[in-house]
């Protein structure tokens, strides 16, 4: 699909005074799509958008929509008439995004796992309409490099939780779970552990990180730092059975420290 339908609904879009950019993002901007992927299209604003000034403009371009779904951001999801591509469309406030940026890229505060998704969201967004060049200020915002104490806040938070906090660390808390035999628990642990992993893998690199989809891929195509056996001791991490997990767990995390600077060592 080219980019005229986008223009059009970013067109429409723009007649709301509130709204300050509308942008294209997600795996079609990053280069990460595949056949199954949508469409993600980002619509900055001051201030809510009327519910049904979004399901009319759906009744104009698709045949099959929801409107207003609340599960994760604030979003409308469409199949256009058309050619029956989907579109999701996710509405979010513009001091919000805003606030996100000047924490995490200005301030360096680091998260538990996917640290720097929003920087990278918002610096891969292919601009549809942009107000007094608002949004092109906020992606020149974080084009400066990566900032030094963001990276090195990033590695020591989530590697502290992955092995070296002195108690509740993840490896600890997925040795636990494995003697009490809690299968969901070992798994929601290992899952909390891998997005650590990835978060200080993407800061070591300076990389913004990309989300939760095609992580190993997009390490292996972007990264110059990776560990050894990067690729192989995760997909056994996930195939092995519960008793060898502490081994490959324990090798996961000698491999990783050794790429890192000595002061995180």
């Amino acid at each position: 699909m080219d980019d005229k339908i986008l223009k059009e609904i970013a067109l429409e879009y723009s007649v709301i005074d509130t709204i300050k950019a509308v942008v294209l993002s997600g795996s079609r901007t990053s280069n990460q799509n595949d056949m199954l992927s949508d469409y993600d299209i980002y619509i900055y604003s001051e201030k809510e958008i009327p519910v049904d000034f979004r399901t009319k403009l759906a009744e104009n371009y698709a045949f099959k929509y929801e409107i207003d779904n609340r599960y994760f951001e604030t979003g409308d999801e469409w199949i256009l008439k058309d050619n029956k591509t989907g579109l999701d469309f996710m509405f979010r406030n513009t001091d919000w995004i805003s606030g996100c940026i000047d924490n995490v890229y200005c301030k360096h505060f680091a998260s538990n796992g996917y640290s720097t998704c929003f920087l990278h969201n918002v610096y891969t967004s292919k601009i549809l309409f942009d107000r007094n060049n608002w949004f092109l200020d906020l992606k020149n915002k974080i084009s400066k490099g990566y900032p030094e104490e963001l990276k090195n806040n990033i590695i020591k938070r989530n590697l502290m939780l992955l092995c070296d906090k002195q108690s509740a660390s993840y490896l600890h808390q997925i040795e636990f779970a494995l003697k009490r035999d809690d299968t969901v628990s070992v798994n929601h642990r290992i899952t909390a552990f891998l997005a650590s992993y990835f978060d200080i893998i993407f800061a070591l690199n300076e990389i913004f990180h990309p989300g939760e989809k095609r992580m190993i891929k997009y390490a292996q195509n972007h990264c110059k730092i990776l560990p050894d056996k990067f690729e192989e001791n995760i997909r056994k991490l996930l195939s092995v059975p519960d008793n060898q997990k502490l081994v490959i767990l324990n090798d996961i995390i000698v491999n990783l420290k050794k790429i890192l600077p000595d002061n995180f060592v």
